[in-house]
């Protein structure tokens, strides 16, 4: 797996194989109606329901993410410390100062083990370098829940959880090419801005998203490549646009580095076509519903996977299932499902977005 430069300090890859949608998937253990984001301080929590909603033998949930220094990686963070909050009857969180460097989030960790925590949940700034940690922790009898980064192997966890690079870009793609068609445009224009290149989940991200618009019978037109930030987001999008005179469409990865990506287009006054973005931050949320920029959907990669995270946490420490399951343990293998918000379902998913 490639090591993850430090300005990706927020991103996970895509794991193969049969996994499941997380909102459906914790229906057991959560409850079917929205979560009441604004009265946990903005974060996304779960409920618990039925018998797992009473509380139950005390869990200590050791937690481990990288730096807070992006939106995304942020909200990560709080989400999961607002779900420990509302499970505080039955669950004491200790989590470690967020870091870049893998060296110190390994001996982070190691400390959590020798601390003997119940569980751990591990958001590894780098899967490969934190595989062998995560391993240790499993063969001490600490069940690891390994969030969105994957470890090197299986043996390094209990349960995964994370998001659908893949998907994201096909249902990007997706919406784009039903707009396109809504629009009688038959040979349209479709421009990328894509994260990193060299790494797994932007490559993922663009296979989804060629593939989505060919099965169209469309292609992907115009591409730049950014990393992730506000500078290179600006930096791409104008060289974008500079060499693409016209467009009908575009699909930008990442809505923090969206921010730069808009700058570029009300920099350069163009509104001829309509954007999608990545993430489901909540400028850009607010943006969709107002209606009144180029940028008209965003594509979810919900940094409420923490949350879920730690309500798994919980039901491991305390040996209880999903309720609305037939089988009695916690899957191995969890992949969130990358919703397209628009104006229309806006309001549904304000409480899973963030702040960039």
């Amino acid at each position: 797996m490639t090591d993850l430069p430090t300005s990706l300090a927020r991103r996970g890859f895509l794991i193969g194989g049969a996994a499941v949608g997380a909102g459906a998937l914790l229906a057991g253990c959560t409850s079917n109606e929205p979560p009441a984001a604004q009265a946990n301080g903005g974060a996304n929590v779960a409920a618990g329901q039925g018998d797992n909603a009473k509380a139950g033998k005390m869990v200590t949930i050791g937690f481990s993410a990288p730096a807070a220094d992006h939106g995304w990686i942020a909200a990560i963070t709080k989400n999961a410390k607002a779900q420990a909050e509302k499970f505080k009857a039955d669950v004491t969180l200790k989590a470690t100062e967020g870091t870049n460097d893998a060296s110190q989030q390994i001996a982070q960790v190691e400390t959590l083990i020798n601390q003997k925590v119940d569980v751990l949940v591990i958001l590894p700034m780098d899967g490969k370098q934190l595989t062998s940690v995560g391993q240790a922790a499993m063969d001490k009898g600490i069940p690891v829940i390994n969030l969105d980064r994957i470890f090197d192997t299986p043996l390094a966890y209990r349960t995964w959880i994370g998001g659908d690079n893949y998907r994201m870009g096909v249902n990007a793609g997706n919406y784009i090419a039903a707009e396109m068609k809504k629009k009688g445009i038959s040979n349209p224009i479709i421009g990328e801005i894509a994260g990193i290149d060299s790494l797994p989940l932007t490559q993922d991200r663009s296979k989804g998203f060629k593939d989505a618009l060919a099965k169209a019978g469309f292609a992907v037109g115009p591409r730049q490549a950014a990393e992730f930030t506000v500078e290179t987001g600006e930096k791409a999008t104008a060289n974008l646009l500079q060499a693409a005179p016209k467009l009908d469409a575009l699909w930008n990865h990442d809505d923090d580095q969206g921010i730069g990506v808009m700058a570029a287009i009300s920099a350069a006054n163009r509104k001829e076509f309509i954007m999608v973005g990545g993430a489901g931050s909540k400028n850009m949320i607010d943006k969709i519903k107002a209606d009144s920029d180029v940028i008209k959907a965003t594509v979810l990669y919900s940094p409420s996977m923490s949350s879920s995270a730690i309500a798994l946490a919980r039901l491991l420490g305390q040996a209880k299932g999903m309720g609305d399951l037939a089988e009695h343990e916690i899957p191995a293998l969890i992949t969130t499902y990358s919703a397209v918000v628009t104006k229309e379902n806006a309001a549904q998913y304000a409480d899973v977005a963030f702040d960039s």
